[in-house]
């Protein structure tokens, strides 16, 4: 299953052919509905429909399809309508001529005083016999359905690429944590010669005082409370569990967003134990560096579905 983004755009149109023209009249331009959705990240399904007062009666069956597709995201779609050329009036038919003819003189034989017709009244009928809104309204579902496809498609794009720069950024902490490793037993075997030295000295320069077994002793003590204090091999291992279950989820795909970003914080938690643990400028660098990977791959998983 593919990962998806919450981010994405899509826009599709219909057609509507209006009456053609007959008698050397020009055909009539017909009418369009175009669908624009747009969809960023959000913490849940936030929808938001724009639509012509000729088409808010379809709003509960889109917002059911939406519904339906998207799980996550703050989703905008706006429908629109366009008659044909703007600022340009449709040229009457010559069978709709006709028609109006027949239909005045009909009226005027039993109401002579009937105003004719002008040709203001001529062209509002022609226009009224286009397609409009009300025409277009039976290809508004399809027509959304297209539309979240393809925004899907747009969204699962965008999913491929989080996934291949998560995937690059677990990589690299694996890295970090392969180096910090052996860094402890080394800073732990360091701090326990200096101990044992510096009690050496100690007891070269007192008058009488402890014991060389009990100063050795004391010193070893004193090693071994410091390699529990800096001791971080129990946060590289939850570090190297969370890695691995993040990868999982990454590769298995579908609705990960919410998972994931919880599986971050407790990354991030890790780093920054062992950075609050370190007894070494290495290691302190090496709990930066994974901080700064950890808070990308943050930054992404919010656009994570």
């Amino acid at each position: 299953m593919a990962v998806y983004s919450m981010t994405g755009y899509a826009s599709v149109q219909h057609s509507a052919s209006g009456s053609s023209g007959e008698g050397g009249a020009r055909p009539a331009q017909g009418s369009r509905l175009g669908l624009e959705i747009r969809a960023v990240n959000s913490r849940f399904l936030d929808l938001t429909l724009r639509l012509p007062d000729e088409l808010r009666q379809q709003e509960p069956a889109l917002r059911e399809l939406l519904t339906q597709q998207l799980k996550r995201g703050k989703v905008e779609l706006r429908a629109s309508v366009d008659s044909g050329d703007a600022g340009q009036l449709a040229e009457p038919s010559l069978r709709l001529l006709q028609r109006l003819g027949a239909l005045q003189d009909s009226v005027r034989a039993w109401l002579p005083e009937a105003r004719p017709l002008s040709v203001a009244d001529v062209l509002r009928l022609g226009a009224s016999d286009q397609p409009g809104a009300a025409e277009l309204e039976p290809a508004l579902l399809p027509l959304a359905a297209e539309a979240v496809a393809a925004l899907r498609q747009a969204r699962e794009r965008e999913g491929a690429r989080l996934a291949a720069m998560l995937l690059d950024r677990l990589a690299q902490l694996r890295s970090l944590a392969g180096q910090a490793q052996p860094l402890v037993p080394q800073l732990v075997a360091q701090q326990r010669s200096r101990f044992l030295e510096r009690w050496t000295e100690a007891l070269a320069l007192g008058e009488g005082g402890t014991a060389p077994e009990a100063a050795q002793e004391r010193a070893l003590s004193e090693a071994t409370a410091f390699a529990i204090r800096i001791d971080v091999a129990e946060e590289l291992t939850r570090l190297a569990s969370h890695l691995d279950e993040i990868e999982r989820l990454i590769k298995k795909g579908g609705e990960i967003g919410k998972r994931l970003d919880f599986l971050i914080q407790e990354l991030h938690r890790e780093a920054n134990t062992l950075g609050s643990k370190s007894a070494a400028l290495e290691l302190t660098r090496i709990s930066v560096d994974m901080k700064v990977l950890i808070e990308q791959m943050r930054e992404q998983v919010q656009n994570i579905e």
